[in-house]
């Protein structure tokens, strides 16, 4: 009997680290639960990650530690269907800019205002629809990306849907879908992120006043050309660093540059 309630002393002691691995957390508008952490005192700033990705793709680039140390107050977040975060399947939980939901309500539960957004690949897609969503954003800037993304039918988020929900559909994205699953990421609810991804029209996009910086990798050709963003966004600037698309937010050079522009 003993060593019954040892053995069940153990798997309890052994589930709640479990759990507190996923803290700190909070309960978003829908009662997703959503895994963020913060770096720094200072001026509040959200990173976004990619597809496929979540907050620690963050800790491994320098602009984290870099924007923490020029006085930045940096938070992170698994968006919701990544990482330490709730990965619900059903399509209600993806529609409606739910994703953006989460970032404004987490700023509003961290009471921070007035804050800026650096979005990276699938991040700076969102980063644009935050954009027209809240008031609060004082700069953005957003990486690894084009204006491709402006249209509903974009050929790159239909090939990702159908590549994570049709097996073999699309053979050029397999490498990705077996990165997916092999790094433990649920390939339902990345599904769902492409099948309800914002999508900010070309005349949204002419209508953003706050100042925006694009970021872009020398060799990174992934996601179009970014100049075409730099056109579609009154007053924004192109900065082109070293690097592929998965490599160019790894870079020295994306953080000085991510860094000088928000301290402007």
């Amino acid at each position: 009997m003993k060593l019954y309630f040892l053995f069940v002393s153990l798997l309890l002691s052994i589930s709640v680290r479990a759990q507190t691995t996923r803290e700190p957390l909070f309960t978003s508008f829908d009662g997703t639960k959503i895994h963020y952490d913060i770096l720094g005192e200072g001026k509040p700033v959200v990173l976004l990650h990619g597809f496929i990705s979540n907050s620690e793709s963050w800790k491994r680039a320098p602009v984290r530690q870099a924007l923490a140390d020029a006085g930045f107050k940096v938070v992170m977040l698994d968006l919701r269907g990544n990482g330490q975060s709730d990965k619900p399947h059903t399509a209600e939980a993806y529609q409606n800019n739910a994703e953006l939901k989460d970032v404004m309500a987490l700023m509003k539960h961290l009471g921070l205002t007035n804050y800026d957004v650096v979005g990276y690949s699938r991040g700076a897609i969102l980063t644009a629809k935050l954009l027209t969503l809240d008031k609060q954003v004082h700069r953005a800037v957003m990486g690894g990306i084009s204006v491709d993304f402006s249209d509903p039918n974009w050929y790159r988020r239909k090939n990702f849907h159908e590549a994570l929900t049709k097996p073999g559909s699309h053979p050029e994205l397999q490498p990705a879908v077996d990165y997916a699953k092999k790094s433990g990421a649920d390939t339902v609810a990345l599904a769902r992120l492409q099948e309800f991804q914002p999508v900010t029209s070309r005349a949204e996009l002419g209508k953003i006043k706050v100042p925006v910086l694009v970021v872009n990798g020398d060799k990174d050709t992934d996601n179009g050309d970014p100049q075409t963003l730099v056109d579609a966004i009154p007053g924004s600037k192109l900065i082109i660093v070293p690097g592929d698309h998965g490599g160019a937010m790894r870079t020295p050079e994306f953080a000085k540059a991510v860094v000088e522009f928000l301290k402007q």
